[in-house]
């Protein structure tokens, strides 16, 4: 049963080459729409998310393939070459990233230190591509166009595209039958409770300032205005309340009530000039984000969160709130808005290494 099992299946098999071409093409697909998912909070970025678990779950297969073609190598100690240790190396962490994403869905409950399981399968998925890539050095072999083109290797891949979609299906089912509540984006829901104590508090790589003084601390609206300002918290009477729902990366979304003022009335206030477009927010750690101006005119610059005043960790004095974004992107501790014609090149930069100096 298991050798006719194992027959059938390899008659879904691509040649090698292809197998490790195709490989490589999932990997690089995985790792930039995992990247471009920690940004994508619309809902209207959902497919985004179902074309990354799709083909996650298509790679399973093969790799696979794959771990079956080359077991000899690695289990005969007489076929060990230098490079085996990097292709062990590679198979673990990608095998690492799949079953993490998977386990993720499902509805597992494991952490590390304080980090999620999504935080490790997000860990384990950026480090697959760079040893991809040293491993690619040493058993490089181009791609043959004999490998790819005819009809059965159409098949080939469409079938892997039904088991990578099938699954998919399969374990967003289990994951409901569960109990798993996710958004969209994979993030689960905290229990209900509204404040600072109802979410927890986490900051972007190295975000962690001292507490701000807000006696001495003011916002900064400047750039492409007509009158720069200068506003300390007596300028800043919160007047407005909404209900925004916050998706952090780490795996977890709250809805709650947010205080403050409206960003669109601060610039409004300001003046800015016709040829402005984006909008910068930055933090007192240097971290910035770049927004389309029409949208963050209507973003909330938060003093309150449930009724309490800001706590540190949850950004006071100042924090940015920002519908439809993810969590990093709710620039905490904000000293500066600033008006611009073009996107601010630095937040790229400023993602990686604020909080640093």
């Amino acid at each position: 049963m298991a050798s006719r099992a194992a027959r059938a299946l390899r008659r879904f098999e691509p040649p090698p080459r292809a197998v490790d071409w195709s490989i490589f093409a999932l990997v690089v697909f995985e790792t930039l729409s995992g990247v471009l998912s920690l940004g994508a909070g619309h809902p209207a970025n959902g497919v985004l998310f179902v074309a990354h678990g799709v083909a996650g779950l298509s790679l399973i297969l093969l790799v696979g393939f794959k771990l079956y073609r080359v077991r000899h190598r690695v289990l005969d100690s007489r076929l060990r070459d230098r490079h085996t240790a990097l292709s062990v190396l590679l198979a673990v962490v990608a095998l690492a990233a799949l079953g993490t994403g998977v386990a993720w869905v499902l509805g597992v409950e494991v952490r590390i230190a304080f980090w999620t399981l999504l935080n490790v399968h997000i860990g384990f998925g950026l480090l697959v591509l760079p040893v991809l890539f040293v491993h690619l050095r040493a058993r490089f072999r181009p791609p043959r166009r004999v490998d790819f083109a005819d009809r059965r290797r159409a098949l080939q891949y469409g079938a892997i595209l039904v088991f990578g979609a099938a699954t998919y299906r399969a374990t967003e089912t289990v994951g409901s039958l569960r109990g798993v509540g996710r958004r969209f984006t994979g993030s689960r829901p905290l229990p209900p409770g509204e404040g600072n104590d109802a979410f927890p508090v986490t900051s972007w790589v190295a975000d962690d300032p001292d507490p701000v003084d807000p006696d001495s601390w003011s916002l900064s609206v400047a750039g492409l205005v007509d009158r720069p300002l200068e506003l300390d918290r007596g300028d800043l009477a919160p007047d407005e309340t909404w209900s925004a729902l916050l998706d952090c990366t780490s795996g977890w979304y709250t809805e709650q009530d947010w205080t403050g003022v409206r960003l669109g009335d601060a610039l409004d206030t300001a003046g800015f000039h016709s040829s402005a477009r984006w909008v910068t927010v930055r933090s007192v750690t240097g971290f910035r984000w770049s927004f389309p101006i029409a949208e963050a005119r209507e973003m909330l610059l938060a003093t309150r969160v449930g009724g309490d005043p800001l706590s540190h960790g949850h950004g006071a004095p100042l924090r940015l709130v920002a519908p439809n974004r993810r969590g990093f992107q709710w620039v905490k501790w904000v000293d500066t808005v600033e008006v611009r014609r073009r996107r601010d090149p630095a937040q790229w930069l400023a993602v990686l290494v604020s909080g640093f100096g």
